[in-house]
């Protein structure tokens, strides 16, 4: 959707509107099914943006002592509601949206508004196109370091799990480095950055029926206006951007939109 550009004192804040992250959409991935295996909990691989936006993954597994940028974190059979069920199934895909990210939330030690504030992510993948048409009805969530719109992911640790709690480092916090936070590129707060996602605000009061794109904008806007002042300590002016989702997204499960104040701190 367009920028549309909103003062608060000299500040702009900047609306971007981005899928939910790394769904693992795309056309045949050419997974041979011979090399095809049911995947295995705590599994580490080395992937690259290019293989998470595919829906499937053979990728080779490594020793999880050893430097990788993904790790499966919630494997199983996928429920017979979909043993007839087309691969690009919306249902599908609303399915493993709330299973990836509820699994996702408890394997990191962290809540619904810290899992949208890290450089990390999750991704799914699902038998081959040829392995699905032969009935395989499986599922693999991986955690990876990076986001949509990271060039590049970073090192895991040995095991990501546990790698939220407490406080956050600014390792695994996500910030942006451009002119805009939208496309602008997502990197580790440790790097040098222009923008921070500092908050999120939870859009349940709107209802459970999607509420239209206006209103969860200006929702969105309104409170991260107040919130990010706040967490700048209320400065003269200042500039903040805001990411809110639409209406796929809600139906999936969605229902936060993420603050950010332009800092490079």
């Amino acid at each position: 959707m367009p920028l549309v550009p909103h003062r608060r004192l000299r500040g702009a804040a900047l609306v971007v509107a981005t899928a939910l992250a790394l769904v693992g959409c795309g056309s045949d991935d050419g997974v041979p099914v011979a090399d095809e295996k049911p995947p295995v909990l705590g599994a580490c691989r080395v992937l690259t943006p290019d293989d998470v936006a595919e829906p499937a993954n053979a990728g080779e597994v490594v020793d999880c002592a050893e430097a990788h940028t993904a790790e499966t974190y919630a494997v199983g059979e996928l429920p017979d509601s979909f043993d007839d069920a087309d691969r690009d199934d919306e249902d599908l895909g609303a399915w493993a949206y709330r299973t990836c990210s509820t699994s996702f939330m408890e394997f990191l030690g962290a809540d619904e508004s810290l899992v949208m504030r890290t450089v990390v992510s999750w991704a799914w993948f699902r038998p081959s196109e040829a392995a699905w048409d032969d009935g395989a009805r499986w599922y693999r969530c991986d955690v990876v370091g990076g986001g949509e719109q990271s060039r590049e992911f970073v090192d895991l640790p040995t095991t990501a799990k546990g790698l939220l709690l407490g406080k956050p480092r600014d390792r695994w916090s996500v910030c942006a480095d451009g002119e805009t936070v939208s496309g602008s590129v997502k990197v580790p707060c440790t790097e040098p950055h222009s923008w921070r996602a500092v908050t999120t605000i939870a859009l349940t009061k709107l209802g459970e029926d999607y509420p239209g794109d206006r209103l969860v904008e200006v929702t969105t806007r309104d409170f991260c206006s107040r919130s990010v002042g706040a967490w700048l300590n209320y400065p003269v002016d200042y500039d903040f951007g805001y990411t809110w989702f639409h209406e796929a997204e809600w139906q999936a499960g969605n229902r936060r939109s993420v603050c950010w104040a332009k800092t490079d701190r």
